[in-house]
């Protein structure tokens, strides 16, 4: 089989690594892919919202099957360009990939079919919202309604934080269109969960749970990111929670979208949050989660071709899908200065053993060497039986590769850890 693969990160090349150990992933093309990719499938400089050149090139190459895996392409109806063409997908449609591109279609899908979330005002216009925020609860979540590469959520403690936010979104477009309409939520507590999950439509399969860290700072400090790293499993997502979200959240989900003619097939992402009062959504996702797709897949071993396949062709109840009962850590190393400015071009150093246990984010080839080019330039992974053991064989890895500006947490798996010991 000749499989496309659309994306260019870390997240991608998890999935690229997983696909081929299927014997029918004879040729792999990564659309755009990065520097580090290219040791694993053929990258082809072909953005990942270039829609109409990567039907072309579906087309030119003849083929067989492609895998969709970031938010902004789904939106953009990616999988149904392909399809049009008689191309089979992994991933929804743009009718059903909605569920991520606008937060307010999301929040009023779980309102209307009662799945448990965090209660919130919807604003289109600015006046109103900082009126409201003069009474509204502290600490208060201003999400932006569209896609924003993951940054479209402040949570403001104070007033002053709030009304900047608003302000930050609705009139100096901070994140483009994607702020013209807004959330106002609920702040809740508890620990976070974030499950990824296959379905048809019909099924639904949850992958094993993980732990993502947002800040870019130990002690989750500083700024939000797109991930500092992941753990897998979650220790706060138990058995008893996990039938309570398979009976309030997921199958519930899948039944709503149904409901509203909008099938959901592919990866759907429910970001947990643990509450007294029981597990809530936070947020949806429409594909796979990055970085926690670089711990998840690791564990999974099932074969990922045969699920996708599964799932697009509505038969994901035939497909066994199982998970390693070990456990995994994933650390992102960075380039100083994210998630603002940082420095470009540094040559990446990673020992031969370890290449396998990385996966590349941020990374260009430059007359033949690998060097940084991006933000998040790589994810280290381990895993093993204990979480306590794949922890501390990803920071012997990561002590091991070198590029200047490198920075990464410390304290990657430290809650999950202090979770266990409880």
């Amino acid at each position: 089989m000749k499989i496309l693969v659309v994306g260019g990160g870390g997240r991608e090349h998890a999935v690229i690594r997983k696909l081929k150990e299927n014997p029918k992933a004879e040729t792999v093309y990564a659309l755009p892919g990065n520097g580090g990719i290219a040791a694993d499938a053929v990258c082809v400089n072909i953005k990942a919202v270039d829609i109409p050149g990567i039907v072309r090139f579906a087309k030119e190459n003849s083929i067989d099957y492609a895998v969709v895996t970031p938010d902004d392409p789904l939106v953009l109806g990616c999988v149904d360009a392909l399809e049009a063409e008689g191309i089979p997908c992994f991933g929804p449609r743009a009718d059903a990939a909605i569920i991520e591109g606008s937060k307010i279609f999301s929040k009023r899908l779980m309102q209307k079919y009662g799945i448990p979330t965090a209660a919130c005002e919807v604003f289109e216009d600015m006046e109103p919202a900082l009126e409201y925020l003069k009474t509204a609860p502290l600490p208060a979540v201003v999400k932006a309604d569209g896609l924003a590469l993951g940054k479209g959520v402040i949570i403001a403690e104070t007033r002053e934080e709030a009304e900047d936010a608003v302000r930050g979104m609705m009139q100096d477009l901070k994140f483009g269109k994607s702020g013209s309409r807004i959330l106002i939520e609920e702040f809740l507590t508890g620990p976070e969960v974030s499950v990824l999950s296959f379905t048809d439509g019909r099924v639904i399969k949850p992958m094993v749970s993980s732990m993502d860290h947002k800040r870019a700072g130990d002690g989750d400090t500083g700024l939000n990111t797109g991930g500092m790293g992941t753990i897998a499993p979650n220790p706060y997502y138990t058995e008893e929670v996990a039938e309570r979200c398979m009976k309030e959240i997921f199958l519930p989900t899948v039944a709503a979208m149904n409901a509203e003619g909008r099938t959901f097939k592919g990866c759907l992402y429910f970001g947990l949050m643990i509450t007294e009062k029981g597990p809530k959504v936070i947020e949806y996702n429409c594909r796979f989660g990055d970085p926690e797709t670089q711990v998840v897949l690791p564990l999974l071993k099932s074969d990922l071709l045969e699920i996708m396949l599964a799932v697009t062709e509505e038969r994901l109840d035939e497909v066994p899908v199982v998970f390693a009962d070990g456990a995994a850590c994933c650390v992102i190393m960075a380039s100083e200065g994210y998630p603002l400015a940082y420095g470009k071009g540094y040559p990446i150093t990673v020992p031969e053993d370890l290449r396998d246990k990385v996966y590349v984010a941020g990374a260009a080839e430059k007359d033949g060497r690998l060097v940084t080019s991006g933000g998040r330039v790589l994810g280290v992974t381990e895993t093993a039986d204990s979480l306590k053991e794949a922890v501390d064989r990803a920071y012997e890895d990561a002590a091991r590769i070198h590029f200047d500006n490198a920075f990464y947490r410390k304290d990657i798996g430290k809650r999950g850890l202090a979770a266990i010991n409880k």
